[in-house]
């Protein structure tokens, strides 16, 4: 039996008419309203090995989560990856756009252990970067392969339009190093979490204020 190529997949839905949920792929979604992040993995399961696991890890329990995850025997890659810029399958973009962060967790080839970072937000990136290199791992913000720059990425379709990819080669995905990885990654989005909720409260405040006086 021949197996589709997703790499002529467009959109969701010409990989919904080649693949069957629930035998070929599921999808896992964590919604925590009160949370404005989200994490997620348009590529688990088997397409890109280790990525369900150090998403669902990163998001724990009070971050959005999102996962696409490969269950066929084989050709997970082949006949699921795809495409970031093609990536709109409908409950991902509906978690997506009340989320002003978000972080897509993706994996890459490479012999040694590190992380691309891309996106267009280019602070949460900065961030995510500092908490990777206080743990000591190694991460590459420009002059890589996956810059993640496209408007349709899925990264950047979130509630600000903008997001931050993380490729993780897979020596990395695969080590004890994951589970630092995971602890830093998460740290840096709980620490940007905490600031929108000071900062949306001051809106709130300064809303309040605006009408008493009207």
């Amino acid at each position: 039996m021949t197996v589709p190529d997703a790499r002529g997949y467009r959109s969701f839905a010409d990989l919904a008419a080649a693949q069957h949920r629930g035998r070929d792929f599921e999808i896992e979604i964590r919604r925590r309203p009160s949370s404005p992040v989200a994490v997620v993995a348009p590529h688990g399961g088997r397409i890109e090995d280790g990525t369900s696991e150090i998403a669902r890890a990163i998001a724990a329990d009070d971050l959005n989560l999102y996962l696409l995850e490969g269950l066929r025997p084989s050709l997970n890659y082949r006949a699921l990856h795809l495409t970031s810029h093609c990536f709109d399958e409908p409950e991902c973009l509906e978690l997506l756009r009340h989320c002003p962060f978000v972080v897509a967790i993706h994996g890459c080839a490479g012999r040694d252990q590190r992380v691309l970072l891309g996106g267009l937000d280019v602070a949460l990136k900065e961030r995510i970067a500092a908490a990777l290199a206080a743990a000591s791992l190694v991460a590459f913000g420009d002059d890589h392969a996956f810059p993640g720059l496209r408007p349709d990425n899925v990264c950047n379709r979130g509630a600000r339009g903008q997001g931050v990819q993380i490729e993780i080669t897979h020596p990395l995905r695969r080590s004890i190093e994951a589970v630092r990885f995971a602890a830093a990654v998460r740290g840096a989005l709980l620490e940007v979490a905490a600031r929108h909720a000071v900062d949306a409260g001051a809106d709130r405040l300064t809303h309040a204020a605006r009408a008493d006086r009207r």
